[in-house]
């Protein structure tokens, strides 16, 4: 029987995977929470942050032996430890330090910037329902302490500390909201190894891998170009509600805000673009720069006696055209804690793209009209050649002047502007038809390493920015909502009805496809 998805109809079912998913999350998220703060609370009980303990009062792993291989100082590096532990080597089962029973629901992804070390894992505590979170790895328990993860919100998340090493002392894992954080002992099955390269995946295939494996490609096409036009659809909603709500011109300059704040800095900078609106800065082009830096709160000072020369020419211009407004707009500053400024590549630093911010207001109307346009070539070349007279050669305020010009908008920018920004704004569907994936990040080799590990023609997909947007929509509608290890997930089951085979890939238990 021939195989035949009609786009709408894919478009229609991951409307109602992402809707249903949605309300079962929330539900489960509010189970979690109150399952792992109840759990947090007992043990928070039971021990103070500190107490004497024998070697017996550590975890040990019910199915390893005692761990020689990473003594301290042998050079068997945090990144192998990291490595052996995401490869499965310690396995899964363990007696937490508190006596609990722990089971490693899902490894989760591999954190390669600021933050715990693995993110959106899952883990069972004593049988109860999967707490999903991060898990932090650590060679010596003592490392919570030492790394300042006790006083860090990026580690609020976390559901299970595990480390190699502890003393004699006992050590607790707690967070900034006072939680205790559970504990596991590393206990290796005795492989020596040597470090592992740099090619480590940050994810592991998921189960719907083994479906898509066996469809034909041009019908995965077709299931990623139906996800990724629900995407740009939902895209363009929210930019036209923006618009009926604050004006066109307003929608767009949030838009390109919060674009400019990608990866961690987008809600930072999109609070800023409502706090200090469009027609406010227009009608105050000299002061624009000085005001989006002062209700960000990102001005260096108040004491510039640290800086010389053109930083602190330019520190001081700043500071003049702040300073008669700062009394007025003090309120509207943007929280510290808000930025992230840790993780970030020296040029995607908040400062740099705030200055690039302040150079496209500049140029605001010929910006706007390229976009109504769909000038998309002419767009591109202009956004490449925008120059600040400060930040073309500055990383940060206290960074020494660079050598060479730096770029204010870098290609892979300027594509993640056009696919998220300017195009949903104008329906330029078409448009991103016909783009190439801009260069994968992070999030992109994640979403592919679950869907298409298994693939070894799916190279043509990986080149399209349609296709790549289809991967990221399947990933988070399903991949990141799902805390049983792909166990419960619903898009497996899908995939097997549309090719008639049986959801685990077993040829003995085909089921009949629906009729065309």
């Amino acid at each position: 029987m021939e195989f035949k998805i009609e786009l709408s109809n894919l478009r229609n079912i991951f409307r109602l995977f992402s809707s249903n998913l949605l309300s079962f999350c929330s539900v489960a998220k509010g189970v979690n929470a109150a399952q792992s703060n109840q759990s947090h609370e007992v043990m928070s009980s039971r021990f103070g942050s500190k107490a004497k303990a024998g070697v017996g009062g550590s975890l040990r792993s019910i199915e390893q032996q005692p761990a020689q291989n990473f003594a301290r100082g042998t050079g068997q590096g945090e990144l192998e430890l990291q490595a052996r532990w995401f490869a499965g080597e310690f396995g899964r089962i363990f007696l937490g330090t508190a006596g609990e029973h722990i089971e490693i629901v899902q490894f989760g992804i591999w954190n390669r910037v600021a933050g715990p070390d693995f993110v959106e894992a899952a883990i069972r505590v004593d049988g109860g329902p999967p707490l999903r979170g991060a898990i932090e790895l650590d060679p010596d328990v003592r490392d919570w302490e030492r790394h300042g993860h006790s006083m860090n919100p990026e580690y609020e998340g976390v559901v299970l500390h595990v480390f190699l090493h502890c003393g004699e002392e006992r050590f607790f894992s707690r967070t900034l909201g006072h939680l205790l954080v559970p504990q596991a002992q590393l206990l290796s099955p005795g492989h020596q190894g040597g470090a592992f390269g740099p090619e480590i995946p940050v994810a592991a295939p998921g189960r719907c891998s083994r479906m898509l494996e066996s469809l034909p490609l041009p019908r995965i096409a077709e299931v990623l170009q139906a996800a990724a036009r629900f995407r740009f659809d939902r895209k363009a909603a929210n930019l036209a509600r923006t618009s009926e709500a604050h004006g066109e011109a307003e929608a767009l300059y949030q838009a390109l805000a919060s674009g400019l704040g990608y990866p961690g800095n987008q809600l930072a900078f999109r609070l800023l673009a409502q706090r200090l609106p469009l027609r406010r800065l227009v009608e105050e082009p000299e002061a624009a720069e000085a005001l989006l830096f002062g209700v960000a709160g990102l001005l260096p000072g108040p004491d510039l006696a640290v800086l010389s020369g053109e930083t602190l020419r330019y520190a001081k211009a700043l500071w003049e055209r702040w300073w008669p407004h700062r009394a007025s707009l003090h309120a509207l500053q943007i929280p510290s804690g808000t930025w992230c400024m840790a993780g970030q590549r020296p040029a995607n630093h908040p400062l740099r793209r705030l200055g690039a911010l302040a150079v496209l207001l500049k140029h605001w109307r010929a910006l706007r009209r390229l976009v109504l346009a769909q000038d998309w070539r002419r767009l591109r070349v202009v956004l490449g050649r925008i120059q600040h007279p400060f930040w073309s050669s500055h990383y940060t305020f206290t960074a020494k002047r660079s050598v060479k010009p730096l770029a204010l908008l870098g290609e892979e920018r300027l594509d993640e502007l056009l696919i998220n920004v300017f195009l949903p704004f104008v329906q330029g569907w078409d448009a991103l038809l016909k783009m190439r994936a801009p260069e994968r990040n992070r999030r992109s080799r994640i979403a592919a390493t679950r869907l298409l590990a298994r693939r070894q023609d799916a190279w043509p997909l990986l080149g399209s920015a349609v296709h790549q947007q289809g991967m990221l929509q399947l990933y988070e509608d399903f991949c990141s909502r799902d805390a049983s290890n792909c166990e419960h997930c619903p898009f497996p089951e899908q995939v097997a009805q549309w090719q008639g085979a049986s959801p685990r890939g077993d040829p003995d238990l085909r089921t009949a496809a629906p009729k065309a």
